[in-house]
């Protein structure tokens, strides 16, 4: 794969893809600031999942439908890709160490506000500021990158899928713990657990975490302005729909699968985390995507990974009779959802490092946003046609997001901030 990046942009160099870059005033850190900031991507990105494996336990303790508690992931998301939207593209032009410690503070509040919900709205308000409040996993990504000196480089897919692995782990991880904890001590407890534990790594990162200075010269209102013109770019608009569309495939299967292990399977919010366990061989996968990237190019590697969601739905089919193959369903989907986002972010982050942030803040923001839309997407079609009508929804967007992601592209020039 090859991408023009345009060396002039509104009075900032723009460096070509392939020279090596760290943001200004940092130096390269190595492995250890990658694998910690890979542990900051676990914890703070397993707060979003939290919800899920709880969603019978809390239907039954607040006396409401399924449907009415499925609102409480669907808001989560919404908030995620509106932090992400309205947050992170600071990160290009603001201190990324200040604006990670302020979130993981004020995410520790939302989710004691969780654990003090009275009621399933008070539950889905807290959610949402929980999602708003939770974006850390994109910005430190792009501070990864930096830190380690690939923003240009051939180490740079390694890097992404290390800290991608992070996050895997940790939206993974939360389910299992999440379900545990709460059959063990209840769902309360789970926030409460979790609020104490985004505390500590919080005071963690205030001593490990350099300073990161804003890696472009512009200013908080000109980055927003930029989002638009960045998003019709062909290449950035065909990887980040196709992610969206990943994501509603996403959204739909983890929402439901609650359902349909209680009520098929009997199986409690314990069971429904383990299969969070069951999926997390696609965390082994994540960094080798990374790389796949590099050596595939987009076309290629995104066919590949997109290729293996659309195929784990089809076998995911008869898990609405079989517990067979839901397990082999669910590692095959996980292998291509979270493969196929470390092939995205790799293909991004090969764009201007002055725009890593606000290329996270596209990519995350419409992907979160699908996964809102397939948990709503997802409960609609368990309400009017059980699991099968969930598979139907799941395989038509990912069949759609592989269209999307294979389509060739010209070779536009990137201009991040609009030069010529």
């Amino acid at each position: 794969m090859t991408t023009k990046v345009c060396h002039r942009t509104c009075g900032l160099a723009s460096p070509h893809v392939n020279a090596p870059q760290t943001i200004p005033g940092t130096r390269a850190q190595g492995r250890t600031p990658t694998f910690l900031l890979a542990a900051t991507s676990a914890v703070t990105a397993a707060n979003i999942y939290l919800s899920q494996p709880l969603l019978d336990s809390v239907a039954a303790s607040l006396g409401v439908t399924a449907d009415a508690v499925g609102a409480v992931p669907t808001a989560t998301q919404l908030g995620y890709a509106a932090g992400i939207l309205l947050i992170v593209p600071a990160g290009d032009s603001r201190d990324r160490r200040r604006l990670i410690l302020g979130l993981g503070a004020a995410s520790t509040l939302a989710l004691a506000g969780c654990a003090l919900a009275p009621s399933v709205w008070w539950l889905t308000v807290a959610g949402f500021a929980l999602g708003l409040l939770s974006p850390v996993p994109q910005l430190v990504t792009p501070l990864a990158v930096a830190l380690s000196g690939t923003s240009g480089g051939a180490g740079r897919g390694r890097v992404v899928g290390t800290v991608q692995g992070g996050l895997l782990i940790g939206v993974l991880a939360s389910r299992a713990y999440s379900g545990a904890l709460a059959d063990l001590a209840g769902w309360r407890a789970v926030y409460l657990c979790s609020a104490v534990l985004t505390l500590a790594l919080t005071a963690v990162l205030r001593r490990a975490l350099p300073t990161a200075p804003a890696a472009a010269a512009t200013s908080y209102r000109a980055a927003l302005a930029s989002l638009p013109r960045l998003l019709r770019h062909p290449l950035v608009w065909r990887v980040v729909v196709s992610g969206a569309l990943v994501g509603v495939a996403f959204g739909a299967f983890w929402t439901t699968l609650t359902f349909l292990l209680a009520r098929q399977y009997h199986i409690g919010p314990t069971g429904a985390g383990l299969f969070g366990l069951v999926a997390a061989v696609s965390a082994l996968a994540s960094p080798y995507a990374g790389r796949a990237a590099e050596r595939l190019g987009r076309r290629g590697a995104l066919a590949l990974l997109t290729a293996l969601v659309v195929v784990g739905w089809l076998v995911l089919l008869p898990g609405g009779t079989a517990l067979g193959p839901l397990v082999l369903g669910v590692i095959v989907l996980d292998v291509g959802v979270w493969g196929g986002q470390a092939v995205c972010q790799t293909v991004l982050f090969a764009l201007d490092p002055a725009a890593h942030s606000r290329l996270n803040t596209l990519y995350f923001t419409l992907r979160f946003l699908g996964i809102a839309l397939g948990s709503l997407a997802g409960t609609l079609a368990w309400t009017a046609g059980g699991w099968p009508a969930v598979v139907a929804t799941g395989t038509a967007t990912a069949a759609a997001g592989l269209l999307i992601g294979v389509i060739p592209t010209g070779t536009q020039p990137f201009r991040p901030l609009g030069g010529h």
